[in-house]
């Protein structure tokens, strides 16, 4: 069990900030006593949410012409539907 603590601890070092920030918002306390020990709760489907929801933003701050955003909005829009990201 510690080494895969170990290895959990490893790899978020090497992450991105923002993907720890984003792992962050998608981790919850949860009460121990109820829970078999277990303090934390990882919530995979909010994680890819805000991965994808990050992805979206990512496409409409790339820098475009002027002729070329209104293809930027419907790709970021196909991205958020194709994953089912309504945020």
């Amino acid at each position: 069990m510690l080494d895969i603590q170990l290895k959990t601890c490893y790899n978020m070092h090497m992450m991105n900030e923002r993907i720890k920030l984003l792992a962050e918002q998608a981790t919850t306390y949860i009460d121990p006593i109820a829970n078999d020990g277990v303090c934390w709760a990882f919530d995979k489907e909010k994680f890819a949410q805000l991965i994808v929801a990050e992805c979206a933003e990512v496409i409409l701050k790339t820098f475009v012409v002027h002729n070329e955003i209104d293809a930027m909005h419907r790709i970021r829009d196909n991205v958020k539907q194709h994953f089912g990201v309504t945020e």
